[in-house]
């Protein structure tokens, strides 16, 4: 699968979620490395070994996983000559202990769960290391029977200390009147007494360090050093001692390498394997059946990233008819179908159960090829079009049989006659290779070539007329449409605009595009007539007509709000169009230049003011230049200007 469509449909969002099912690292490094596979049979393994992982989970059974601390660092020192420390035997033996806990856990589930139990069996028994380990150290200490030479050393140490410690009590109560306080304390291992410093040489002995008040000297004793000489020396022979302890240890462990290795490889598999069993669990997801087919058929859907409940979706594709056109208003749910399609498909061929009913299937892809979204750069000046036909070239070279498709909003960011014509062509073309085709649109045209032609269905998002409201659902066999006339009335635009539009979209519907637009009578264009401030601006091309079939011109007037699909914003007409065509319209304070021909009306101002002779600078001009015109109005200022905003 190529990286572009693994963004485009947020598979980098799946790795993410799953991340925080894992304990452990190895869990984590399966994670990041799962991508969508092609073998068929590879597939079904894996979502039979989910599904058993599932069954588990969902009788409360917890496999008992180690966490496998402090492994990953011990796993590269082996063989290095590294001797482990205490501490790190005790993290190889937790580990040991946990994979004897894991394997006997697996055996007792070998009945239901014969798929995941084998991996447990695959472990190999750590059981000798552990007993060797646990015999030499206990709590990060080296116990005194790890050999007879350490217990013999520790012995004499005790003997030591003890004859030590009684001759420095007798001192205490001998020298009591100068000390600071009656007790022994070390100093860089050395037993030292703490002698008021006025009284220093009564004591002798040599002063190891003071306190932070100067008032304190902490002195060895002269008559306890030779006691305290012996001591150090036993323990230099202790230390050897248990350094050579922990080097025999560390060459047992570099025996069980392999095995080692193994049984960690086992444990992050059961990890990887119980996060994605447990994310199934989460969103609802079940194994779908795998094709070759190009069929995909899946039932009460979902996207697996949406945070509310989403209706669920029944998408039915390949069984028939390899190329379905989706329908509907914006907003109404037509990308996300696409979506969950692309998504629940690489999951799919990732072995991840899918938020779908069971009975769904679902088509094992060679590529996922995708074109949603608006990818134009400002940087590299691509418009919306360019960038929707940068992708569908790539694509295009890419695509083949084994190959699922999603294009959303064809024929956008151009001359509509031309984008249906382009549109309709790529499809025809990605057909005749033998992809498996999803895309969504608003052509009519491209609609009613889905309706006639073999091996393609439409469908449509169903929409609510009432409450405006989209209903999320997706129904097969029917064409949507944009519901335009519906929103736009809602929305406060007149009556009488909305039935002239309905007669013009029908009447160039029955002409095939190119009927005439039915002109209006004598009395409507009198009721029309603009007058005063609400001048209209009539198409140049209507004065001259050159054609006769030439369409009515649009109306403008300044206040209108209108739509500028490249920008995919509304804006506000401020100067009305010059002899070429060219006005300039308010976005979001900014004026920019566009052409007529590149914009749509989308409300009327006399649906935005509250009359005829309604201050337009309260919507053009800033609140400051205002107070400063109404200031200049009465008198001279001087040093007050006002600043316009450049033009683009």
């Amino acid at each position: 699968m190529r990286q572009h469509a693994l963004n485009k449909l947020e598979y980098n969002r799946v790795i993410d979620l799953l991340r925080g099912y894992a304990v452990t690292y190895l869990g984590l490094r399966h994670i990041e490395r799962l991508h969508p596979l092609q073998d068929k049979r590879v597939i079904v393994n894996k979502l039979a070994e989910v599904r058993e992982a599932c069954g588990l989970l969902a009788k409360g059974g917890h496999p008992p996983l180690p966490s496998l601390e402090g492994m990953e660092a011990l796993m590269g020192l082996l063989g290095t000559g590294y001797v482990m420390s205490e501490q790190e035997f005790g993290f190889m033996a937790q580990f040991a202990r946990s994979c004897e806990q894991l394997r006997q856990y697996m055996v007792s589930k070998k009945g239901e769960a014969s798929v995941v139990s084998a991996y447990g069996a695959s472990m190999h028994d750590l059981k000798p290391l552990r007993e060797a380990i646990e015999a030499c150290v206990d709590r990060g200490r080296i116990v005194d029977t790890a050999s007879s030479e350490l217990h013999k050393l520790r012995k004499k140490i005790r003997a030591a200390e003890e004859k030590l410690q009684k001759r420095l009590e007798g001192m205490l109560s001998r020298y009591s009147d100068i000390l600071q306080e009656r007790l022994v304390s070390q100093r860089g291992g050395r037993y030292v007494l703490p002698v008021k410093k006025e009284y220093r040489k009564r004591l002798p002995g040599t002063v190891l360090d003071e306190s932070s008040s100067g008032q304190t000297v902490f002195v060895e004793p002269t008559e306890a050093a030779g006691l305290q000489m012996e001591l150090s020396e036993l323990r230099v022979e202790e230390n050897r001692e248990e350094s050579r302890i922990l080097a025999h240890l560390t060459g047992e462990a570099e025996a069980y390498a392999s095995e080692l290795s193994v049984n960690l490889e086992a444990v992050g598999h059961y990890d990887f394997l119980f996060a994605k069993a447990k994310w199934g669990l989460a969103i609802g997801g079940n194994a779908p059946e795998l094709n070759d087919a190009g069929i995909i058929d899946l039932r009460e859907a979902r996207h697996p990233l949406l945070r509310s409940n989403p209706v669920p979706l029944d998408i039915r594709l390949g069984d028939g008819f390899r190329a379905l056109l989706i329908t509907g208003p914006n907003t109404g749910g037509k990308t996300v179908a696409l979506k969950t399609v692309g998504l629940l498909t690489l999951m799919a061929q990732s072995g991840l159960l899918i938020p779908a009913a069971q009975g769904s299937r679902v088509c094992v892809f060679r590529t996922v090829e995708v074109d949603i979204g608006d990818d134009q750069s400002m940087d590299s000046s691509l418009s919306t079009f360019s960038s929707h036909l940068r992708n569908v070239i790539d694509i295009l070279a890419h695509s083949g049989g084994s190959t699922l498709v999603l294009l959303d909003e064809l024929a956008t960011g151009t001359d509509p006659g031309e984008g249906v014509g382009l549109s309709i062509a790529v499809l025809e073309e990605l057909y005749r290779r033998g992809a498996v085709l999803m895309a969504t649109t608003h052509f009519n045209e491209i609609k009613e070539y889905a309706r006639v032609t073999e091996g393609f269905r439409n469908a449509r998002m169903a929409f609510d007329e009432n409450t405006l409201s989209p209903l999320y659902r997706l129904d097969m066999g029917e064409a949507g449409n944009s519901y335009a006339f519906v929103i736009a009335a809602k929305l406060g635009i007149g009556t009488a605009i909305i039935d002239r539009a309905r007669t013009i979209a029908d009447t160039l519907k029955q002409g095939g595009g190119q009927a005439r637009v039915p002109q209006l009578s004598e009395a409507e264009k009198k009721h029309s007539r603009p007058s005063g401030r609400d001048q209209r601006y009539v198409d140049r091309k209507a004065k001259r007509p050159a054609n006769p079939e030439e369409v009515q011109p649009k109306l403008w007037a300044i206040g209108d709000v209108v739509f500028i699909p490249h920008l995919r914003k509304p804006g506000v007409v401020y100067r009305l169009p010059d002899e070429r065509g060219n006005l300039i319209v308010q976005v979001q304070k900014e004026k920019i230049t566009v052409n007529h021909k590149r914009i749509r009306k989308f409300i009327d101002k006399k649906h935005l003011y509250p009359g005829e002779d309604y201050d337009l600078d309260i919507v053009f001009e800033t609140v400051e230049n205002r107070k400063k015109r109404h200031l200049m109005g009465k008198r001279h200022v001087e040093g007050v200007t006002i600043e316009k905003p450049r033009e683009q």
